[in-house]
């Protein structure tokens, strides 16, 4: 099992800390040692990386968070995005990968930290209030533009780690960064005609591997009507 580097001081700090009290408890009563052992597994778990291979047609988004869709919502209006947009809502459990990658191929335009707070994950007010890093990209053609990748912290959560700068050309499916324990992560695309969403509220995904939006060529009413009135019916469902 591949370790995200960004995860190894807290690593080697759970290692020391917990490695004591496994010694301590394994001498004094064997049974003790149990609870700290499993919090040790879990830190390093926590960090883990593992390898994936992305395939996607250029009009394909992928997740771009391991997690539990927790809500899909239409925006009249994105100030960055210049118009209509679909944000979809990742939910990151303490047992998910925490590794954020790249939805599409393309350019970050802009990377901006926001100070905040750290509400629940799950709380709906958690994207506009808590600390977060959001990632613009433009992507390569054919998909319209920007993207935006937002990385919201929680309770647990808190720090945000991004590789990426203005300038940086990502693929598919690429590693950017990561968010340290419990957390959400959004993706915010254009809302056209032919914008599928092609998940639903309570939907687990893969980061990399989980197709999450596509942007089709043609109007979305030609566009395979059941598929299409199901999605519709998801964001209508999911909309406050």
């Amino acid at each position: 099992m591949r370790i995200a580097r960004e995860g190894l001081p807290q690593i080697v700090l759970s290692t020391v800390v917990l490695g004591g009290a496994i010694w301590a408890a394994a001498i004094w009563f064997w049974p003790a040692a149990i609870p700290p052992a499993l919090i040790w597994i879990w830190s390093v778990a926590f960090f883990r990386d593992p390898r994936r291979e992305t395939v996607f047609d250029d009009r394909t988004m992928c997740a771009p968070a391991d997690g539990t869709v927790q809500d899909i919502t239409m925006l009249d209006g994105d100030p960055t995005i210049g118009g209509p947009a679909v944000r979809v809502g990742i939910f990151l459990s303490l047992f998910n990968v925490h590794i954020n990658r790249s939805p599409c191929a393309g350019t970050v335009r802009s990377v901006q930290f926001k100070p905040g707070r750290f509400l629940a994950a799950m709380n709906p007010a958690a994207g506009e209030l808590n600390e977060s890093n959001t990632l613009v990209i433009d992507p390569e053609t054919p998909l319209p533009g920007p993207v935006i990748v937002r990385q919201i912290v929680g309770v647990a959560a808190r720090r945000i780690v991004c590789h990426a700068e203005p300038g940086t050309r990502l693929t598919t499916g690429e590693r950017f960064g990561l968010i340290k324990f419990g957390s959400r992560t959004e993706l915010i695309v254009p809302r056209m005609e032919g914008t599928q969403v092609l998940v639903g509220v309570g939907d687990r995904v893969q980061a990399g591997l989980t197709a999450l939006v596509r942007q089709s060529a043609v109007p979305a009413e030609s566009v395979g009507h059941g598929q299409h009135r199901q999605n519709e019916r998801r964001i209508a469902a999911a909309t406050p």
